[in-house]
């Protein structure tokens, strides 16, 4: 039997190289997808996994880019069985302050780019009927974020497009999941520029990108709509967001996202 072929995007490190990863120990081929010099480590790690890699370096905000990873991962020929729309990027600090070339580009990635590729995706999954689609949004998506208003706000696009598109397939064997993580140990606050704060130092050792992704995977398999990951805090503020008043949440990530004082 051939074995099923996977794609992951944002894929060279983090909870994308843990979604890979995962798929390689359970039996899957894989293109990844990333725009840096790491990709090629990630490879070498999933080949020793067991799997048939394809690499695709590729900005994936970018049209270029997403056009790119297409071509090469359909030049291949093969059914895809899975994607993971996982490549994302922040920035934090108060709207007023923080760079608008950061931001557009966090949009242009996190949104423009997930859009773009997710078409093709959808596409192709429907003239065979088949597939399973994981949506990498946050659990800052259904959150009031001080400090992070575009990275929220754009995981709040993503969920939305995943649970609507997920509801446009109800009547076909596509199933389309959303990760929603809570703060995850991986260089995402140091990408953000979040480290001196309290989620970026202490917050983000809830969970790892290991059962990050391992629960991500195992909803993806059961065809879950969404699934809170991976710490038990995470899962509980997941139960609370609808609950909690959007001034008690603002109050909440507001003191988890302030730069901590000096010597603190």
């Amino acid at each position: 039997m051939p074995r099923s072929f996977a794609l992951v995007t944002g894929a060279s490190s983090g909870i994308g190289l843990a979604l890979a990863n995962e798929l390689a120990i359970r039996g899957y081929d894989l293109a990844i997808c990333a725009n840096g010099e790491r990709l090629k480590g990630a490879a070498e790690q999933l080949r020793a996994a067991g799997a048939e890699v394809l690499e695709v370096t590729a900005h994936l905000g970018t049209r270029e880019g997403v056009e790119k990873l297409w071509k090469e991962v359909t030049a291949t020929g093969r059914d895809i069985d899975i994607v993971c729309l996982n490549a994302g990027v922040g920035a934090g600090g108060l709207f007023a302050e923080t760079s608008l070339d950061l931001e557009l580009e966090s949009v242009n990635l996190n949104c423009r780019g997930v859009v773009h590729l997710a078409k093709y995706v959808v596409q192709h999954m429907t003239k065979k009927n088949s597939g399973r689609i994981l949506f990498t949004a946050s659990i800052a998506g259904e959150m009031v974020a001080p400090r992070q208003a575009v990275y929220a706000a754009t995981k709040a696009f993503d969920l939305s497009l995943a649970q609507s598109i997920r509801y446009e397939l109800r009547d076909t064997n596509i199933t389309v999941t959303a990760l929603q993580p809570g703060p995850t140990d991986t260089d995402f606050f140091h990408r953000a520029g979040i480290e001196n704060t309290i989620v970026g130092s202490e917050g983000k050792k809830d969970s790892s990108p290991q059962d990050v992704a391992k629960q991500g995977i195992e909803a993806l398999l059961e065809g879950k709509d969404h699934v809170y990951a991976a710490s038990l805090k995470t899962k509980v503020e997941g139960m609370l967001v609808g609950v909690a008043p959007g001034a008690v949440q603002g109050a909440i990530y507001e003191k988890i996202s302030k730069p901590k004082a000096a010597g603190s």
